[in-house]
């Protein structure tokens, strides 16, 4: 009869063990805007490639690293911020041309899915809200560090992130030929995002 209990003991304490390390797991993160970048790059006079970014923004990732298809992301960027480091083309991309920002102030993600590829490699897919147009977009994840301690006790971790839209789908449709054939804004653009996070105590 010892020995049962003591067999039913152990499994408890098992049992408990591992719903504790499922649960250790599980942690919220917030974006550190002062050491991240949410970016984009386009074709331009089918030359070259412009870049810009948003510099006010901000998010949060719910991470479970035991079941990474729990994880949940979300951003909110103020589409009033971007910059491409020429003030009458940001007024332009801020113009009813494109991101017409009076009326529409805010772009936004909120992930509805969380794939793990690779060590330290995600899919992230989920819903990207400019000008009121939502559409699904997938992000791949590369990168995803481990947990680290910064000098003034805030964890730490970091991961980068990549996606391509059509800019057409999200009635960003401004657009003027050139004479040499093409136009001068390409439709695909490319979205970065080099992500630091902090953890919330």
């Amino acid at each position: 009869m010892r020995s049962l209990r003591s067999l039913a003991a152990s499994a408890a304490a098992g049992l408990l063990f591992i719903g504790a390390s499922a649960t250790a797991f599980a942690s919220d993160w917030d974006v550190d805007s002062a050491h991240s970048q949410v970016g984009f790059s386009v074709r331009h006079m089918m030359v070259s490639t412009v870049h810009g970014t948003f510099d006010k923004y901000t998010g949060w990732i719910a991470l479970d690293d035991g079941d990474i298809a729990k994880s949940k992301a979300h951003f909110d960027i103020d589409a009033t911020s971007i910059d491409t480091g020429n003030a009458k083309r940001d007024e332009h991309l801020r113009s009813p041309d494109f991101f017409d920002v009076t009326k529409f102030p805010k772009i936004t993600f909120e992930s509805s899915k969380v794939d793990r590829r690779g060590p330290g490699e995600l899919t992230l897919s989920g819903n990207l809200t400019i000008k009121n147009v939502t559409k699904p977009v997938v992000f791949s994840v590369s990168g995803l560090s481990g947990e680290v301690k910064d000098p003034w006790g805030m964890t730490r971790r970091g991961a980068s992130a990549t996606a391509k839209i059509n800019r057409k789908d999200f009635g960003l449709t401004w657009n003027k030929s050139i004479e040499a054939g093409g136009v001068v804004v390409g439709d695909e653009v490319t979205l970065t995002l080099e992500v630091e996070l902090t953890k919330k105590k």
